[in-house]
C-alpha cells in the first residue's frame, strides 16, 4: 500500500470528516463526500474556512477565529505531514520505539485536523434547527431536539481538561451517539462517524470568553448549522450501509 493509498483508507476507516457534494462547502469534498484532508501527493492539507473571519462575529471574535484556524488547527497538519515522514523514515531504520512515538503523535494530530475540519463547517451565524430525517433520528434516539442539546452540552461544559464533546453516526446500531472526547483522540469508539463537533479546548473561547467554558458551549450550540449536520448524517449513512 502506497503513502496516498494509506491516507485515503485511513481517512475512510478513521470516521473522518464527511461533507456532500452538493453543500456549499462542495470545493472541500472528495467524490465520495470526505473531507478533502489530502493533496494528489499524500500530504495533509488545510482547506480554506467556508466564511471570512468576521462571520461568526459577535459569537466568535475574528482573533480568536484567526489564532484558532492559522496556529492550533494550522499546527496540526503541519505536525501530521511531520509525523508521516517520521514514521517512514524509523520504520526504515528499523527503530520501533520511534515509531510507536511518532505513531502516537499521528494520532494526535490527524485527529485534531479531522475534528477542526468539521467543526468550521458545523458554525454559521443565524439560528437553525434539524429536519426531516436528521429531526426524525434524534428524536429516536435522545427523545427530542431539546434534550439532544441539553446532553451535548453538557458533555462538553464537562469535558475533563481540553477536548471535545462529539455528536456521531454510529452505523452498527444505526443509530447517533454522544462522544466525551479528551485530546484530540481519546475515549472515541471505532466505527463512529463525527457529524457535529464543538471544540472546547481553551484556545477555541479564552480570549473573548476567558475561563467560562459553560458560556462558550452555549453560545455555539445557537450558531449550529444543522443543515450541515443533516448533511453529514445522510451521507454517513450512505458511506457505511
Amino acid at each position: 500500500m502506497d503513502r496516498k493509498e494509506f491516507l485515503r483508507n485511513t481517512a475512510i476507516l478513521g470516521g473522518a470528516t464527511i461533507l456532500p457534494m452538493n453543500n456549499v462547502f462542495s470545493q472541500n469534498v472528495t467524490e465520495n463526500g470526505i473531507d478533502r484532508l489530502v493533496d494528489s501527493n499524500g500530504n495533509f492539507i488545510q482547506k480554506s474556512l467556508p466564511y471570512n473571519k468576521t462571520f461568526l462575529e459577535p459569537h466568535m471574535d475574528e482573533e480568536t477565529l484567526h489564532l484558532h484556524f492559522e496556529f492550533h488547527h494550522g499546527g496540526a497538519v503541519k505536525g501530521a505531514n511531520t509525523d508521516l515522514i517520521k514514521i517512514k523514515e524509523h520504520l526504515k531504520s528499523g527503530d520501533l520505539d520511534q515509531v510507536d512515538l511518532w505513531t502516537r503523535k499521528l494520532a494526535y494530530h490527524f485527529s485534531s485536523h479531522v475534528l477542526h475540519s468539521i467543526f468550521w463547517t458545523n458554525l454559521t451565524n443565524k439560528k437553525t434547527e434539524p429536519k426531516t430525517e436528521l429531526l426524525k433520528q434524534i428524536e429516536k434516539d435522545f427523545g427530542s431536539f431539546d434534550k439532544l442539546k441539553s446532553y451535548i452540552g453538557k458533555i462538553s461544559k464537562t469535558v475533563e481538561g481540553s477536548g471535545w464533546g462529539i455528536l456521531g453516526y454510529q452505523p452498527y446500531s444505526d443509530s447517533l451517539t454522544l462522544l466525551q472526547c479528551e485530546n484530540h483522540q481519546k475515549l472515541t469508539q471505532w466505527g463512529v462517524v463525527p457529524i457535529l463537533v464543538i471544540d472546547v479546548w481553551e484556545h477555541a473561547y479564552y480570549l473573548k470568553y476567558k475561563n467560562k467554558r459553560a458560556d462558550f458551549v452555549d453560545t455555539v450550540l445557537e450558531i449550529i448549522n444543522w443543515d450541515n449536520v443533516a448533511d453529514r448524517f445522510m451521507t454517513a449513512k450512505r458511506l457505511t450501509k
